[in-house]
Order: C-alpha cells, then sequence, then structure tokens
C-alpha cells in the first residue's frame, strides 16, 4: 500500500508530498519500510531534483547495513524500481557518492561494475569523488584500479582527476620513479596528466598484463593523452617483456623513420634483453652505441650490464662496469652489487669483493644480508675466520639484525674451519633472536661432528632437530 501511494505521487510536484508521505508512515507501528520503498523514493526525490534530501536517504539505507552485497543489494532495487518511477540516471551517481562518503570503497566500485552491466555509465564527477575519498583514505592500489577503468570505458580525466592521481603518486612515493622514466624517454618536463597516464602503463607492464597495457595506451594515443615518442616507447618496453626481441626492434625501427629520436629507456631495455639472453657483446655495444649518441646511459643501463657480466662469468668487467658508475657519481643497486659479489666469492676473489663494498659504503651503498652472507661464505671457503667474524661484527655494528641467511653463512664457516664450539655458540645466538634454525644448519654441524667422530654431540644435535619438527636432509 505504501508502494501505491508512493507511485502515485512519483511526479516532480508531488515530491516533497512524497518524501512527507515516506516520514509520516515510517512513524506508524504497522509500518517497517523495506529497501523498496526508500529505493522508491530516493527515485522520485531525485527525479524532482531533491537532491539533498535524496543523498540523505540514500546514506540512511546504506548505515542500516542494507546493499552490502552484490548483486543482492540495494543496486538491484534501485534498477528494478528504475522505469516505475520514469527516474534519471543520476540516481546511480548519487549512489556511488554516498558508498564513497561512507568509504564502502570495495563495494562502491563492484557497484560501478554491475551498473555498467546494466547499461549505466556514471558521470566523471563520480568517478573523482570515489578516487578522491579512496586516495585520502591511503588505498593507493585501489586508485589506480579506478583509474584504469576510466579509461577502459572511455570517462577521460579532467584536472581534478590528475591532480588526485598526482597526489596519489606522491603518497606512495613513486613520482620521481616516473618523472625520471619520463625524462629518460623525452628529455624535456611533462605535463602531470602526460606522467599519471605514462605511470598507469607502466605499472600494467611492471604486472605484465601487455595486452591491458597496450589497449590502454591506443585509447590514450587517440584521445592526445600521451605523446607519440612516448608510446613508442612503451611499445617497445610491452615487446620485451612479452620476449619478442624481433618486434620490438621492428617498433623501434618504425619509431626512427617516423621521425622520432633514439632515447635512454629504450637503450637501457634492449641492454636488459640482451643480458638476459647472456649476449653481453651485444649489450656492450648498445652500451657503446648509447654513449656515441650522446644519451645519457642511468643507473638501471649500469646495474643490467654489472649483473649480466657477473652472471655470464665476465667478472672484470662488471667490475669495470661498476667503477664507472663511481666515476659517475652513481651507486649501483644491491641486486646487481650482490650478483656480482657472489660471483667474485665463488671465484675465490672475495678481497676484490670487499674492498669494492668498502669504497660503495663510503658513498652511501646500503648492503643486506645476501652481500655479508656471500662475503662470509667467500672468506669461509678459504677459511679466513678472523675475516669472517669481522663482517658479523660489522653487521651487528651497523644494526642490521643478522637473519638466518647471514648465520647459516657463518655456521658452515665455522664449521670449515673446525671451530665447531664457535658455531654451537651462533647456533644459540640465533634460537636467542626468535629465529628457527633450518635443516641445513643442523645437517652442517651433524656433519662436522660426524667427520671428528663425536657421536654425543651428534646424537644431542639430532635429538634437538626432532623437538623442532626438522628432518634431516641438507641441501
Amino acid at each position: 500500500m505504501v508502494e501505491k501511494v508512493l507511485l502515485e505521487l512519483k511526479e516532480p510536484n508531488d515530491a516533497k508530498r512524497a518524501l512527507a508521505f515516506f516520514h509520516w508512515s515510517a512513524q506508524r507501528k504497522t509500518v517497517e519500510h523495506g529497501i523498496r520503498s526508500y529505493c522508491i523514493t530516493i527515485h522520485i526525490l531525485v527525479r524532482a531534483r531533491l537532491l539533498m534530501d535524496a543523498r540523505a536517504l540514500l546514506e540512511s539505507v546504506l548505515k542500516k547495513g542494507v546493499g552490502y552485497s552484490l548483486p543482492c543489494s540495494i543496486v538491484d532495487i534501485l534498477l528494478s524500481s528504475y522505469k516505475i518511477t520514469a527516474s534519471s540516471p543520476f540516481v546511480f551517481d548519487l549512489l556511488i557518492q554516498a558508498y564513497a562518503k561512507l568509504r564502502m570503497f570495495d563495494i562502491a566500485f563492484d557497484a560501478c561494475h554491475y551498473l555498467e552491466e546494466h547499461g549505466f555509465s556514471l558521470s566523471l564527477i563520480s568517478f573523482n569523488t570515489l578516487i578522491h575519498v579512496v586516495q585520502k583514505s591511503d588505498q593507493v592500489p585501489l586508485v589506480w584500479k579506478i583509474y584504469e577503468h576510466m579509461i577502459q570505458k572511455r570517462i577521460y580525466p579532467n584536472e581534478v582527476t590528475i591532480r588526485t592521481m598526482i597526489t596519489a603518486l606522491c603518497k606512495e612515493g613513486q613520482l620521481q620513479k616516473y618523472v625520471d622514466a619520463l625524462d629518460q624517454i623525452h628529455g624535456k618536463k611533462c605535463s602531470p596528466s602526460v606522467i599519471v597516464n605514462t605511470s598507469l602503463v607502466l605499472r600494467i607492464l611492471e604486472e605484465r598484463r601487455v595486452e591491458d597495457g597496450m589497449i590502454l595506451l591506443k585509447r590514450m594515443l587517440q584521445k592526445n593523452m600521451i605523446l607519440d615518442t612516448i608510446a613508442y616507447s612503451l611499445i617497445v618496453h610491452a615487446k620485451i617483456k612479452l620476449g619478442d626481441l624481433e618486434s620490438a626492434y621492428k617498433a623501434y625501427e618504425e619509431m626512427l623513420k617516423r621521425g622520432f629520436q633514439a632515447n635512454s629507456f629504450i637503450y637501457t631495455l634492449f641492454i636488459g634483453a640482451h643480458c638476459k639472453e647472456g649476449k653481453i657483446e651485444e649489450a656492450h655495444c648498445l652500451m657503446q652505441e648509447m654513449e656515441n649518441m650522446d644519451l645519457k646511459p642511468y643507473d638501471e643501463s649500469f646495474d643490467l650490464l654489472i649483473e649480466g657480466c657477473a652472471k655470464a662469468g665476465k667478472l672484470e668487467e662488471s667490475l669495470r662496469y661498476c667503477e664507472q658508475m663511481l666515476g659517475r657519481r652513481l651507486v649501483p643497486s644491491r641486486w646487481a652489487f650482490n650478483e656480482m659479489v657472489g660471483r667474485l666469492c665463488q671465484s675465490g676473489d672475495v678481497e676484490q669483493a670487499n674492498a669494492m663494498l668498502t669504497i660503495l659504503l663510503d658513498k652511501g651503498f646500503l648492503p643486506d644480508e645476501v652481500t655479508y652472507s656471500h662475503l662470509i661464505d667467500g672468506y669461509g671457503s678459504k677459511g679466513e675466520i678472523d675475516e669472517v667474524l669481522k663482517l658479523y661484527y660489522e653487521i651487528e655494528y651497523k644494526s642490521l639484525s643478522p637473519g638466518l641467511l647471514v648465520y647459516k653463512s657463518l655456521i658452515r664457516s665455522l664449521c670449515l674451519c673446525g671451530k665447531l664450539e664457535e658455531a654451537e655458540k651462533y647456533l644459540r645466538k640465533l634460537k636467542e633472536r626468535s629465529l628457527v634454525p633450518t635443516v641445513c644448519i643442523y645437517d652442517t654441524l651433524i656433519a662436522s661432528y660426524s667427520e671428528k667422530g663425536d657421536r654425543t654431540r651428534v646424537l644431542h644435535l639430532q635429538n634437538e632437530m626432532i623437538s623442532l619438527g626438522l628432518k634431516p636432509s641438507c641441501s
């Protein structure tokens, strides 16, 4: 009966009377409004442009816990009552804005998808409201999902959107990273919109969603949302991500034919691809070619060559690239340096690796557990136990808090030198730090005591392993 009365008052001229009846009937003991009564009233108010009242009712029904799951939710009821009230699509924008205001972000985004499936596209204002509130709540990954979805649905950003996205980049500490990437590609300052759109495509490519990235990139190009030279560079990036080096070179050649200049970003991509395939000479030639063209190599250009040369066993070349970085006041990344240190230590050149670390420490390089573990292994293999302990004390002095990797290398080194009591001392220290010893640590100690014929210690350590639920099987 309530619904019938509300529908009799659905015309804009009667909207205020419909709202009055809704509130009056809610005070009757025999009437309890369901979702449908709310939705019909909201439709009537939106059609009459009584938006403050409509918002209040929407927030009221959402706060009551209605509409928390899709598809059976307030969205369905609004959809089913849409035609009988001759409503306006704006009602769905108000719904999304109400969800945003109440910080029901995931439900709001799900509702966007659900409404689109039913033929309703939301306004840019609604999306701006949603990403603004999500960004303020520090849910940055969701901000980028919403922004990507907007462009997929051809809802293009305005200044407000871009300003919010730049704030999101700042919050996650990624703005400089993408500004640097654009500098490597374009060589000039880019507008905030180009920064945002480039960072979106690069994120998608980093997630290995190459096809999605390419579709989005084409759409951006059609709307002049990204510069051609940047687009070509990103296409090359995508092809390399797919492992199609030949196709990447074709895209690069087409770029040059169209009059666009080569850039450091593309050269570094090709250097990385060749290093990955173990083609160090080709990577080295690209580096030379890059410098001959007055293109400035950047940190990653050197990092890739340091790592690639190390993996290929070209340790002198790896060290040379490290020295070249230092000459340009650059410092290698940990992943590249650790690869080089690991290979040097395996080949018996631990002193050279340690000397390079000493130089880098003065330049602000921050080693990690992997760095020290490689060096400890290197000195341990040569029986230089004083150097091993010196490195351990250095870790503690730097407050790096040694982990299992360091203790594993330390105990193995002490066992190699026959210092089993010392090794057990560090096993106790490991436990004192609330770390659980690995099977390999125990197996190393057991094997060393077995060689000495100390059956008592072997049995003690085996029982200790069993008490920790470990089974002997050293890798």
